[in-house]
């Protein structure tokens, strides 16, 4: 099936499947299977540096906030009248990570062209094994089922994208082994994110104030200052490095002197950060904005789930950290986010 085109039974069937979707109902096992099976064939077809037209609305971390993801979309415009491009990280730590992720694939098949969705560090069979969305399908299908269909799925997304030629969009950051796009473009990324090298690189590293390459606190990626960015930008004729993976209060922060931004999604993060939510829109011209929505902060509502032990709060520096996850994890990868 092309990516252009849907038969119109199917286009009936995922109308159906997106307005139930909406009112944070989950899909059948059979559901779910089917519709990742069809938007397989679609994300295969998609490059590792994916590009994408403007007017676009760049949006960050959702992590499993399904009430936030419907209110951005409220505030900025459902499928297909605005076009989407996400950076990753729809699973995990919030409590409906299978609605969340479920959503955006179901709008990925029904509106190919109008919805961008990257991976991120999350979305990896061993991270979703300590930080939730394992757990959450199995609570939620009695079965680890939806969790593999999802995982499998993930292989085949999407690394980065590339907006008008001008705007870089990744989850992580930067890597010493990828000079340039077309390095990228040569990655076979169907794969689990490896525990290390430029493809966990993408999904990992951070900006950081100090100049060169830096070990990351995470236990994967790098840290990369603005020498390294701006290296990058000049070889690549890029204008900015768009990325997620880290909260910001204020839902978004510049850096290396607005050669890059990081861009937080999912506001009052972990139902208890208190931070703000951030959107990026670029339009017609390149020209960009941020939007703040206060109808963001605090929308989801209180849910009677237990908390997610490895997930610890600390205040210091506004970061969230992980506690070492135990095994399944081989990598012994600590996640910032």
């Amino acid at each position: 099936m092309g990516a252009n085109s849907i038969p119109t039974d199917a286009t009936i069937d995922l109308d159906e499947q997106i307005s139930q979707l909406m009112q944070c109902k989950p899909l059948s096992e059979q559901q779910v299977r089917s519709l990742c099976e069809k938007a397989k064939e679609i994300l295969m077809d998609e490059s590792n540096v994916q590009p994408v037209k403007s007017p676009v609305t760049i949006c960050g971390d959702i992590h499993g906030q399904f009430h936030d993801l419907a209110e951005l979309f409220r505030i900025g415009g459902m499928c297909p009248d605005t076009n989407y491009l996400f950076m990753g990280d729809y699973v995990d730590r919030g409590y409906y990570s299978v609605e969340t992720v479920t959503l955006l694939v179901a709008l990925k098949l029904r509106y190919p062209q109008r919805i961008t969705i990257l991976r991120g560090n999350h979305e990896s069979r061993q991270i979703t094994q300590v930080y939730g969305f394992y757990d959450e399908c199995l609570r939620k299908y009695g079965n680890a089922n939806v969790w593999k269909i999802f995982t499998d799925l993930f292989d085949y997304f999407p690394l980065t994208a590339l907006v008008e030629s001008e705007i870089f969009c990744l989850h992580g950051g930067l890597s010493p082994s990828i000079e340039t796009l077309d390095n990228i473009r040569n990655f076979d990324r169907v794969q689990e994110v490896p525990h290390e090298g430029p493809m966990c690189d993408l999904l990992w590293s951070d900006p950081d104030d100090r100049c060169g390459w830096g070990i990351s606190p995470c236990g994967a990626g790098y840290t990369f200052g603005q020498d390294i960015s701006e290296q990058f930008n000049h070889s690549n004729s890029l204008k900015l490095i768009a990325r997620a993976h880290q909260l910001v209060m204020d839902g978004y922060n510049w850096a290396h002197e607005q050669k890059v931004v990081t861009i937080f999604s999912a506001p009052n993060y972990c139902y208890r950060c208190g931070n703000m939510a951030s959107i990026l829109e670029v339009d017609d011209c390149r020209n960009h904005s941020f939007i703040q929505p206060h109808g963001f902060f605090n929308c989801s509502p209180a849910v009677d789930v237990p908390p997610n032990p490895a997930c610890e709060l600390d205040t210091k520096d506004s970061e969230v950290k992980e506690v070492v996850a135990p095994k399944p994890l081989q990598s012994g990868l600590l996640s910032k986010l």
